[in-house]
């Protein structure tokens, strides 16, 4: 009775780690449900949308210009934040404020990216912490799940003349 009831907890054990592992990989490697909050993407992107964030982009370098990610705050690592990329390495990006009246502009260094809230007037970015290391990078954005009024692809950003073409 005791040897029958250990094998069915030891059973029960194992599964649980099995499927833990499964779910973690899933997650780690293929993607999830992220909930936004916070108004730096608006318009896109608003508060307490939720989206779907893919993750294979990040682990084969498939991210570009353009492209929404969900990556670690640089100034808070216990948090997340939701940005667009401006700039990959080696591109010049303007790292002055839209209201300057002098752009100032940069190089994004090798093995960083630029971020930029789509709404620059109320955005954390990389404006204020600099150029992000790619190794921050959780996943990209793919689309729109709720409010099922927006439900698809996400939108171009508002601000494309802030991406620098040489």
């Amino acid at each position: 009775m005791l040897r029958h009831g250990l094998g069915k907890t030891f059973r029960f054990l194992g599964y649980t780690v099995q499927y833990g592992c499964i779910a973690h990989c899933a997650f780690e490697y293929l993607g999830g449900v992220v909930v936004c909050s916070g108004p730096s993407m608006e318009p896109t992107i608003q508060n307490s949308d939720i989206v779907f964030s893919e993750n294979l982009s990040r682990h084969f370098y498939c991210i570009r210009k353009g492209d929404i990610v969900i990556a670690k705050s640089p100034s808070d690592p216990k948090s997340n934040i939701c940005k667009r990329v401006i700039g990959l390495e080696g591109d010049k990006v303007c790292t002055s404020n839209p209201s300057d009246f002098l752009k100032s502009h940069s190089y994004v260094p090798k093995g960083h990216v630029w971020l930029e809230g789509d709404n620059l007037r109320n955005s954390t970015d990389s404006r204020c912490y600099g150029p992000v290391p790619y190794g921050l990078i959780r996943g990209r954005i793919c689309f729109k799940i709720w409010p099922l009024s927006d439900f698809g692809f996400l939108r171009a950003s508002p601000n494309g003349h802030r991406f620098l073409d040489e």
